[in-house]
């Protein structure tokens, strides 16, 4: 998980409480819309991690 992705997790359940306890459906969706946000950020960061893993195991070695 990036930095950036937690960030927006955590900002987003700030969000989303802060909006539940004032009862404002917005600010509530808005915290839902963030953490969602930041799960994607997170999925797509460690998605990229792995393609790069498998195109470094399919480079040959130049130690021949």
């Amino acid at each position: 998980m990036t930095d950036e992705s937690a960030k927006d997790k955590m900002a987003g359940k700030a969000k989303e409480a802060m909006g539940k306890m004032t009862g404002n459906r917005r600010m509530e969706a808005e915290g839902k819309a963030d953490q969602a946000k930041g799960k994607t950020k997170g999925a797509m960061g460690g998605a990229k991690d792995r393609a790069e893993g498998v195109k470094d195991s399919l480079t040959p070695d130049d130690k021949d």
